[in-house]
């Protein structure tokens, strides 16, 4: 293959030859299908599922068929019931279906770069789960893969197919150390055309703060920080207060080079008056992920089971299952229920006492939702004794502090609090948060931590910050009001017939999702890119988010006119390009003459 090597979604000019294709392979060459006179052969789910075509030129090469769980039916419905194959009820899992090569190059690397950029466009979409129809005589060829066949075998014409699943985390990885020579060399060779990056980041998270990325990490061309409207993080749009200023310029020679307290002692006393705690129930840590890595490396291991909510904060995923390789369950929200946490559901999902760690992020993140203190008071209190929940209040300040469960985590063993300080007191690179547990605990945790947890720079701030509780009250009561009026001015950007969905939540963010049909929430954001405006797509965090939503933080007046600008010019540019592509219904599908 050449550098003229392209990787694209399906457009309508692709489909005459992918049904003729099909036909060739399946039908003529296969005999899976019934030979057809017009020499086509199509699909009951074109024009809801999702084909990836790979091209040397104007040669189509091969092409693969994804279809996504949110469409709620599967080519494997035809076959197999939902009770023989139950794999098919759960959320996010997505069928590869088709992989096709044209067969001149049947002994290229077209297949498995197929393969690969299908599992890369699932995990682009919260996709966890693939499952796939195997024909028994490459069934080998599978397994090498990291397939695994679930029991069930499907006739299909003279084929035999078995039904085989995998993770899309190890997958992508099998891929990629089976491969990695072919797919270095065509990273560099291939025009790759999809909304998702060739490779994932190196520990596979995506963390958000690409904005950091166009202002320079080298900090070399710190300039760019006027220029860049850094939506994609949830950092405060307002300045620290007062006292904190004063703090860092008093003596910043003194602050840089002067080791700070030992056990951040100062900071503990200030937390304890200002949240009216016992200091023996608090450990600090430099910012909230130091303190979820520290602590959930301490009572977790690979045979722990934890429950996450989905959506939610990407972190809690990424240390569970990667780093600390936990069986982790997902307890999903649901847009049509106002992605409120159900408590009766809750309950029921950790009544049988199999895990060890419940998550909840109070209001979460990214849904922006809250929930009541008394109402999670009284799921935890039905809750078996050995399951800990771990409650994330980051941007419980935008909701009131009054809601917190501290008081319950100081008493509770079974309940611990997380609080960042900065999201909520403009801190966030002072890297300073801390946690509320019972006195054995939090002794536990402060036993692991390291001398000199958090900077001077850092403990000077937030003492500074935690005693000038009225100022922050007015920050965070002017955000309500620029995140009401960012909603309203996006909600009236000029988009399709369809309008986009604008949900505010409780917090310093809101949401957007793109109709259906239309572009990508990755197009959207690659698009604001250009206009230096950063916002964070949240398809990769779930699948119910479609593909279609992205996450934008609450600036101050000038720069959320800039973000609302930059989304409509993105869409001038993007809709007309939605347009041209495949049909996203089955009725479109059927008015371009392509489905049966």
């Amino acid at each position: 293959m050449g550098c003229d090597l392209q990787l694209r979604s399906a457009t309508l000019e692709d489909l005459e030859w992918i049904h003729e294709l099909r036909h060739r392979v399946y039908a003529q060459e296969l005999g899976q299908h019934a030979p057809d006179p017009a020499g086509r052969l199509r699909d009951g789910l074109d024009g809801d599922n999702v084909y990836l075509v790979a091209a040397r030129g104007s040669a189509r090469i091969g092409f693969v068929s994804l279809t996504p769980p949110w469409l709620g039916r599967y080519a494997l419905d035809k076959y197999l019931t939902r009770d023989e194959l139950p794999l098919l009820t759960e959320d996010d899992v997505f069928e590869v279906r088709i992989l096709t090569v044209e067969p001149r190059w049947r002994a290229s690397a077209a297949a498995p770069l197929l393969m690969y950029a299908a599992l890369r466009w699932i995990a682009a979409r919260g996709g966890r789960r693939v499952v796939v129809m195997g024909r028994t005589e490459l069934l080998a060829m599978y397994r090498a893969a990291g397939l695994r066949p679930v029991g069930r075998t499907v006739h299909s014409g003279a084929l035999t197919f078995e039904v085989l699943t995998g993770d899309v985390t190890e997958l992508t990885k099998a891929t990629m150390d089976r491969y990695r020579t072919t797919l270095e060399r065509l990273r560099s060779e291939v025009d790759w055309r999809l909304d998702v990056p060739f490779a994932p980041r190196p520990d596979g998270c995506e963390h958000g703060g690409a904005s950091f990325t166009a202002v320079g990490t080298d900090f070399r061309s710190l300039h760019r920080r006027h220029q860049v409207v850094a939506a994609d993080v949830l950092d405060a749009w307002f300045p620290p207060a007062p006292g904190v200023r004063a703090a860092l310029a008093d003596d910043p020679d003194w602050a840089a080079r002067t080791s700070p307290p030992t056990g951040a002692e100062g900071l503990l006393a200030e937390i304890a008056a200002a949240r009216a705690l016992p200091t023996g129930t608090l450990a600090v840590g430099a910012g909230s992920s130091d303190l979820i890595f520290r602590a959930f490396g301490q009572w977790l291991t690979p045979e722990s089971r934890v429950l996450l909510m989905d959506p939610g904060y990407g972190e809690y995923a990424h240390v569970t299952e990667r780093v600390i390789g936990c069986r982790v369950d997902r307890f999903r929200l649901r847009r049509e229920d106002g992605w409120r946490i159900d408590p009766a559901r809750l309950s029921a999902a950790v009544a049988s006492g199999r895990y060890d760690l419940v998550v909840v992020v109070n209001p979460n993140n990214p849904t922006g939702r809250h929930a009541p203190a008394a109402e999670l008071r009284s799921v935890i209190a039905a809750a078996p004794a050995r399951t800990r929940w771990w409650i994330d209040e980051a941007y419980l300040g935008y909701v009131d502090m009054a809601e917190s469960l501290a008081g319950l985590a100081a008493t509770d063993p079974r309940v611990v609090v997380c609080s960042s300080l900065s999201k909520m007191y403009a801190l966030s690179g002072m890297r300073a948060a801390y946690l509320v547990a019972e006195p054995t605990t939090a002794a536990q945790l402060r036993l692991r931590t390291p001398p000199w947890p958090v900077s001077l720079p850092a403990q000077l701030a937030a003492v500074a910050a935690l005693r000038d509780p009225a100022y922050y009250s007015a920050c965070w009561l002017r955000t309500h009001a620029l995140r009401r009026q960012l909603a309203a001015d996006l909600a009236d950007l000029a988009c399709s017939d369809e309008a986009l969905v604008v949900e505010e939540g409780v917090a310093n963010f809101l949401t957007v999702t793109l109709p259906s049909g239309g572009p990508s929430a990755a197009q959207l954001v690659n698009e604001c890119r250009r206009r230096d405006v950063y916002l964070r797509d949240l398809s990769p965090m779930s699948s119910e988010y479609q593909g279609r939503t992205v996450r934008i933080a609450v600036k101050d007046t000038a720069e959320n006119a800039r973000i609302v600008a930059a989304c409509q010019a993105a869409l001038d540019v993007l809709l007309p390009r939605a347009a041209a592509s495949l049909p996203s219904t089955p009725e479109g599908v059927a008015a371009a003459g392509a489905a049966r």
